[in-house]
């Protein structure tokens, strides 16, 4: 049914590697075409999703030869779907492969990474996932750029914490498809949620000590960083009503700390101010305490003193965008209906 929205004059040949490149995207100009002349290089069989760009981005693709899946809009949008159907996509076209490489269209994979990766993903037949060092291109553009540049800081080895999955991975093409991949109503955190179902079903996931692939977050307004909090409170909530009481335990502390740092405590205290005359308001030192913690945890992964104060000083203020997010899951949930939450 897919497959006539599909270029396929410039598939790889058959059999060529163990592994297939989808990309992601939307509205990503330039950055798109920057990360599909790179794929190019790589000569793996590739194939571009693209979720309703209105800035040419599809055509920008196929000029470029890589064949492309636009999705039908009159179902919602997501990166979940956008990798679900590109898989199935990809796999009519290529059907040996053994791994699958899930790319956003603003990133650039980092020399060696796939050969890197499916190196991993053959020397150990239980872990799924692989991913590496993704590194921000511009973190000093702006102090919303030099956020996520930390956030994607986390240690290499065996993962615990599924919350440092994104979705960019080489993913197990067995797994992911017993898994029936991406959870289609999940539209933010669909990754992390999909590791936790990978390692309820008894495999792994490795970060391996390697970069990955370069990223341009492009996030220049505070208005930007705000809805992108916003929508990972919506995932908080959503991977939370999945697995928090699972064996996993998939969000469970987090959406507790989003509700009362981000909920609670602010309403408590302002509600409480006419009564006690204002003297509530020292309830809010709490916020300077939780700070500390967190600045205080960041340094010990590497952070230097500025980056600690400042990842810390963000990460209190997202708690109120974070809550107003679980807040709209919950609406979300009631209503039946979620639509994608785009910041950029």
């Amino acid at each position: 049914m897919f497959m006539s929205a599909i270029n396929t004059s410039a598939t790889a040949a058959p059999g060529l590697t163990a592994s297939g490149v989808v990309v992601i995207g939307r509205n990503e100009g330039q950055r798109l075409v920057a990360c599909l002349r790179d794929l190019l290089l790589q000569r793996r069989p590739l194939l571009y999703v693209d979720s309703g760009s209105t800035d040419g981005s599809p055509e920008a693709a196929r000029s470029l030869g890589v064949p492309v899946l636009q999705l039908d809009g009159s179902r919602p949008f997501s990166a979940a779907r956008a990798r679900n159907e590109g898989a199935r996509a990809l796999l009519l076209q290529q059907p040996s492969l053994q791994f699958l490489q899930f790319l956003d269209g603003d990133c650039i994979v980092a020399a060696g990474w796939l050969d890197a990766a499916e190196a991993a993903l053959r020397a150990d037949d239980r872990c799924a996932i692989v991913f590496g060092h993704l590194q921000e291109k511009f973190p000093q553009a702006s102090v919303y750029n030099l956020l996520c540049a930390l956030e994607w800081r986390s240690p290499s080895g065996p993962v615990a914490n599924f919350g440092h999955l994104g979705g960019i991975m080489m993913v197990r093409r067995s797994v992911f498809e017993a898994l029936q991949g991406f959870n289609p109503n999940v539209i933010a955190g669909e990754d992390s949620e999909f590791g936790v179902r990978v390692g309820l079903a008894g495999h792994s996931a490795r970060k391996l000590d390697a970069p990955m692939a370069s990223h341009d977050a492009n996030i220049h307004r505070f208005s930007q960083w705000w809805t992108r909090s916003v929508r990972a409170g919506h995932a908080i909530g959503q991977r939370a009503q999945l697995h928090a009481d699972d064996a996993s335990r998939d969000c469970a502390k987090e959406r507790r700390s989003t509700w009362f740092w981000g909920l609670m405590l602010p309403v408590a205290v302002v509600m409480a101010a006419p009564a006690t005359k204002g003297l509530s308001l020292l309830l809010l030192a709490g916020y300077l305490t939780l700070g500390w913690r967190i600045a205080k945890f960041r340094l010990s992964i590497g952070d230097d003193r500025r980056e600690a104060r400042l990842y810390a000083f963000f990460t209190v203020l997202a708690k109120y965008a974070n809550g107003l997010g679980l807040l709209k899951y919950q609406f979300n949930r009631l209503r039946g209906r979620v639509r994608i939450i785009e910041y950029k």
